[in-house]
C-alpha cells in the first residue's frame, strides 16, 4: 500500500486540489509497481557505491573497467535521434517553477531542462506543483499572471523541447511511502511525468525525454533502462519511446562513458558534462588523499588538466557512438544594473562556448535566457545551417586514465577570500534552499546544488587537511567559525541560522558526508 503523510494531508486547499491532479489512483499504483519492481536493485546499487568509496579511502584509484573492454572495442551505435533533437546546439536549464519555465521555453534555446532535482528544493509543493507544471507545459496550456507587475506569461508559438531531470538515485521521497518504506525519488519523479504526459508527448510529435543525474556506473545506467522498458511495456508505449542524456558529472562515470551509453543504446539521447558536480566528484572522491585537493573555485576551470581530460573524452565517446555531445553550464545571470561587469562576463561565456564548439561538442548548457544568444552565436559559426558535428570523432585524443586524475594546477592558490567565499556561498544557498528556492542568484551568478556541494566539500577539504593558505597560515576550526560567524553578520536570510548549523555539521564533521541535500532535506516541509 501507499501512504502520503498526514503533513501533506494537512497543506493548503490549493495544493490538495492540484495533488488530487496529480496523484490519481491509477497514477499511485504506477508508482507503487515502479517501487516494488526496482528500489531493491536501487538499494543494492547504492551499497556498491559505498563499497567502492572504501576502496578508494583504502588507497585504490579508478581506471577503465577490464570487464568490458570488449564493449570499448565493439562496433554499436545508439538509436538515431528524434527529429526534435537533432539540433541541440543551446540548451537552457533551470526549475519547475511556472513563471521560469515559460520563460525558458520562450528563451530561443533549442532545448530547455526542467530540473526536478539540483536546481529544484523538494518540498513537497514544489514537486507536485512542478508535476502540474510539466503537465500544462506539455499540453501547451501552461500560463501565469504576475499580479505585482501587472503582467502575462504564456508559451509562444515556437518553443524549446522539454527534457525533464528526475532527481538522483540517492535521494528518497519521504512524503510518499509505500510498504513502509520512503519511495525512490527517481521513480516517483519519472513515474507521474511518464505516466501523465508519455502519450500526449507522442501525440504531438515529440516523446518522453529525460536527463539522468549523478549515475556512478553503467550498473546504475542499465537499472534506468530496465525501468523504461518495464514502463513502456506497462503503459502500452513502443520501446525506445524514451531518449535519455546522461550527466556525466562523477569521476566513477568518466570512466564508464562507453558502458553508460551501451547499457541504454536503445533509449539514449546522449552525454554532457556536467562541470559542477564534476568538480564535485573529485573532491568527494578523494577527500582523504592529500594529492588531491582543489584550490579557490575560481582557479579550478574548464581548461586546467583533468577538466580538459574529461570533455575531450565525452566529446570523442559520445560521437564514436552517434550521440550528442552536450557541453557545460554558463552560470552568469546579466546584471542590467552594472553593464560593465554584465560586459566582461558575457565575454567570458562567449570564450567558453566557443571552447566548445570547437572541440566537437553539438550543444551547451545555459541558466539564462540572455546567455541564448550569445552561446548559440559561438555554436552557429561552427555548425552553420548543420543540426550537430558527430562527424567529428576525434579520434586523435586518447585519454589516459592518469590524465583524468591529473589535479594538479600550477600557480593556484587556496585563499582566506575564497574560503570566505565558499562560505557565503553556502549558507546564502542553504537559506535560498531552506526557502524552497533551490535556483539563487548569488554575486551575479545562478547557483544551484552542486555549486553549494563544491563550497562545503572544499570547506571539509581544506580544513580536515589542515591546508595552508596564500598568507601562510593553516584552516584551523577556529578560523573557520570567525570567518563564518564574520559571513553570517553581512547577510540577510529567513534561515541563515538553519543553514549555518547544517554547514557546521557538514564541514566539521570528521567523517565526510556524501550529498548536503540528505541532510538539508530533513528541515524541508
Amino acid at each position: 500500500m501507499a501512504l502520503i503523510t498526514a503533513a501533506v494531508n494537512n497543506s493548503s486547499d490549493a495544493l490538495q486540489e492540484t495533488q488530487k491532479q496529480i496523484l490519481t489512483p491509477e497514477v499511485i499504483n504506477f508508482v507503487i509497481a515502479l517501487q516494488r519492481e526496482f528500489n531493491a536493485t536501487r538499494k543494492a546499487l547504492l551499497a556498491k557505491r559505498r563499497e567502492k568509496q572504501n576502496a578508494i579511502n583504502e588507497g585504490m584509484l579508478p581506471d577503465f573497467l577490464p570487464a568490458s573492454k570488449h564493449i570499448r572495442e565493439a562496433s554499436w551505435q545508439v538509436a538515431s535521434c528524434p527529429a526534435d533533437l537533432l539540433d541541440r546546439r543551446v540548451e537552457i536549464t533551470g526549475p519547475v517553477d511556472r513563471k521560469m519555465m515559460i520563460n525558458a521555453l520562450n528563451s530561443g534555446a533549442k532545448v530547455f531542462m526542467a530540473d526536478l532535482e539540483d536546481a529544484n528544493a523538494p518540498s513537497w509543493e514544489n514537486i507536485i506543483q512542478g508535476q502540474q507544471n510539466l503537465k500544462d507545459a506539455v499540453r501547451r496550456t501552461i500560463s501565469y499572471e504576475d499580479p505585482a507587475k501587472g503582467k502575462s506569461y504564456e508559451l509562444n508559438e515556437e518553443i524549446a523541447t522539454l527534457l525533464v531531470r528526475p532527481r538522483g538515485w540517492h535521494l528518497e521521497e519521504k512524503h510518499f511511502t509505500v510498504d513502509g518504506t520512503a519511495v525512490s525519488a527517481s521513480l516517483f519523479d519519472f513515474g507521474l511525468y511518464m505516466f501523465h504526459n508519455a502519450q500526449e508527448l507522442l501525440k504531438r510529435g515529440s516523446g518522453p525525454y529525460f536527463y539522468l543525474p549523478k549515475l556512478e556506473s553503467h550498473l546504475e545506467a542499465r537499472l534506468w533502462n530496465e525501468v523504461f522498458n518495464y514502463s513502456q511495456d506497462k503503459l502500452n508505449i513502443p520501446r525506445g519511446s524514451i531518449r535519455a542524456t546522461v550527466l556525466i558529472e562523477t569521476i566513477h562515470a568518466a570512466f564508464k562513458m562507453e558502458e553508460i551509453l551501451y547499457e541504454l543504446r536503445e533509449h539514449a539521447a546522449g552525454l554532457n558534462a556536467g562541470r559542477w558536480d564534476y568538480i564535485f566528484s573529485v573532491i568527494k572522491t578523494f577527500h582523504r588523499r592529500e594529492d588531491f585537493i582543489l584550490p579557490d573555485r575560481d582557479q579550478v576551470t574548464m581548461t586546467v588538466p583533468f577538466m580538459h581530460a574529461y570533455t575531450e573524452l565525452l566529446v570523442k565517446t559520445c560521437h564514436k557512438r552517434g550521440a550528442h555531445a552536450i557541453g557545460g553550464m554558463a552560470a552568469f545571470i546579466p546584471n542590467r544594473r552594472d553593464p560593465e561587469v554584465t560586459e566582461h562576463a558575457l565575454a567570458k561565456v562567449a570564450e567558453d562556448k566557443h571552447r566548445e564548439a570547437n572541440q566537437g561538442s553539438d550543444g551547451t548548457w545555459v541558466a539564462h535566457p540572455d546567455l541564448v544568444p550569445v552561446a548559440k552565436k559561438e555554436f552557429d559559426a561552427v555548425l552553420a545551417d548543420k543540426p550537430h558535428q558527430k562527424e567529428v570523432l576525434r579520434s586523435e585524443v586518447d585519454i589516459k586514465p592518469q590524465q583524468l586524475l591529473n589535479t594538479e594546477i600550477p600557480g593556484s592558490t587556496i585563499t582566506e577570500a575564497g574560503v570566505r567565499k565558499n562560505i557565503s556561498v553556502a549558507l546564502q544557498y542553504l537559506d535560498s534552499w531552506l526557502c524552497g528556492n533551490g535556483a539563487a542568484a548569488i554575486n551575479n551568478l545562478m547557483e544551484d546544488a552542486a555549486t553549494a556541494e563544491i563550497s562545503r566539500a572544499q570547506l571539509w577539504q581544506w580544513l580536515h587537511h589542515s591546508s595552508k593558505l596564500a598568507d601562510g597560515e593553516r584552516l584551523n576550526r577556529g578560523r573557520y567559525e570567525r570567518i563564518r560567524d564574520e559571513e553570517l553578520k553581512s547577510l540577510t536570510g529567513l534561515r541563515l541560522a538553519e543553514a549555518a548549523e547544517i554547514l557546521d555539521s557538514l564541514v566539521t564533521n570528521p567523517v565526510f558526508e556524501t550529498f548536503l541535500t540528505l541532510r538539508a532535506y530533513d528541515y524541508l516541509d
